[in-house]
């Protein structure tokens, strides 16, 4: 009996080890965690390489997506940058100080120093010394002489200041046409998506519509600056025609008087 117990025992122990093993042969090994790599972005060659350097690829995208409108929409907006920088710098270079010149002039009239005024005034910059000259030009043959000089001096002046709107207006009115005109074209390709695929999807649609939204955008965002700065511009220039103005009488009066 003592040897069919042990016999037992050790059949039993031999079973269970063996049952050990089978589960941890089959028990899955954990994997260890891969890292993922960024996807590295392919950079662009050319010229659409150097325009993703200088303004992004973001925008460099947005305008190849916006189709054939976004070139004529550059162009306007790079001819009423060009226009509002250069009447920027003409208005800055027309702007004097208008007391300092007025009190130097009338005292060396007040002086009868006239050929002193007439120097004075014709080596100061701007429209209102170069009406002043004008008028200065006159002096010896009386006062109405003078205010005839002086408004033929101040009508050419004039259309000097005024030169660049006409571009700049241009450019107001181009921007938004030129992208409803690419809204129109947008929509266009959006039906006709519709009528090859005969049936209404969202996923159809997009590519013209998003040409739709970016061109309109864009006409907007070239029009409002250069519409802001035209407004800033034109006060600008009624404000040195006040001066022009201003001065005319000022010189008059101090001819008269002398």
């Amino acid at each position: 009996m003592l040897l069919v117990g042990l016999a037992y025992a050790q059949t039993e122990t031999t079973t269970t080890a063996a049952a050990e093993s089978d589960t941890a042969i089959t028990e899955p090994i954990a994997e260890e965690p891969v890292a993922e790599t960024a996807p590295i972005e392919e950079k662009s060659s050319g010229l659409k390489g150097v325009a993703e350097f200088l303004f992004g690829r973001a925008l460099v995208k947005e305008f190849i997506d916006g189709g054939w409108a976004m070139w004529p929409i550059l162009f306007v907006a790079i001819y009423g940058l060009a226009y509002m920088i250069w009447k920027f710098i003409a208005l800055m270079y027309a702007k004097i100080n208008l007391n300092d010149f007025l009190n130097k002039i009338l005292a060396l009239v007040k002086e009868k120093k006239i050929k002193e005024a007439i120097e004075f005034a014709k080596n100061t910059r701007g429209p209102v010394s170069a009406v002043v000259y004008a008028g200065l030009l006159k002096a010896e043959r009386g006062a109405d002489a003078v205010e005839k000089n002086m408004e033929n001096a101040a009508m050419i002046e004039m259309s000097y200041l005024e030169k660049g709107f006409v571009e700049m207006t241009s450019a107001i009115t181009l921007a938004p046409m030129l992208g409803f005109l690419g809204t129109v074209d947008g929509m266009i390709i959006a039906f006709d998506a519709i009528a090859k695929a005969r049936s209404v999807d969202a996923t159809i649609v997009a590519d013209g519509i998003k040409v739709a939204l970016i061109t309109t955008k864009w006409g907007l965002i070239v029009a409002i600056p250069v519409q802001l700065l035209y407004n800033i511009f034109t006060t600008m220039v009624d404000g040195i025609v006040i001066d022009m103005q201003r001065a005319s009488e000022k010189v008059t009066e101090a001819l008269i008087e002398s």
